[in-house]
């Protein structure tokens, strides 16, 4: 019995988080435009108000750092960009780090919202489309994405209930 406990443990250890992939579910899923994106009607008010926050920070350029002292700045890095959307839904109090966010909320994927935390970077899924700062366009700064991107030394987490 312990040897099966056991080899569960490792091999629990070796499932890896699976890649962000956008597949468009009409009604379910958030649209882009221009670089800004659009809830789908039929999403709940929260969903709403994380994407208008994400629009609010396109064209804001990446500083390393930045959203981390206040969550009002003029530029911002990847945390700094995802704490900014959870504190506009009445989620996250005080801006913290891609690596605190490995811990934040619960576990797996959301509904409707989920953060990718690795020890150094952050990004989030928000009705199906990626809100980050890096791995994209070559834009500098928050930007919503299609385009998928690995996972392996992420994991899943959402806000409680969401």
């Amino acid at each position: 019995m312990f040897v099966l406990a056991a080899l569960a443990v490792i091999l629990t250890g070796c499932v890896s988080t699976p890649p962000y992939v956008y597949h468009y579910i009409p009604g379910r899923t958030a649209t882009l435009d221009n670089g800004y994106a659009a809830a789908p009607r039929t999403a709940p008010f929260f969903v709403q108000v994380a994407i208008d926050a994400g629009n609010e920070l396109i064209g804001k350029p990446y500083r390393y750092g930045g959203g981390h002292r206040n969550f009002d700045d003029d530029a911002y890095d990847c945390s700094g960009a995802v704490c900014y959307v959870l504190h506009c839904i009445g989620r996250m109090n005080t801006p913290t780090p891609s690596s605190e966010l490995r811990r934040y909320g619960d576990s797996g994927p959301g509904r409707w919202i989920t953060i990718y935390a690795s020890s150094g970077h952050s990004f989030l899924v928000v009705a199906g489309l990626r809100f980050d700062t890096g791995y994209g366009t070559g834009a500098n700064g928050p930007h919503w994405l299609t385009r998928s991107r690995p996972a392996d030394e992420f994991v899943m987490r959402h806000p409680i209930g969401l």
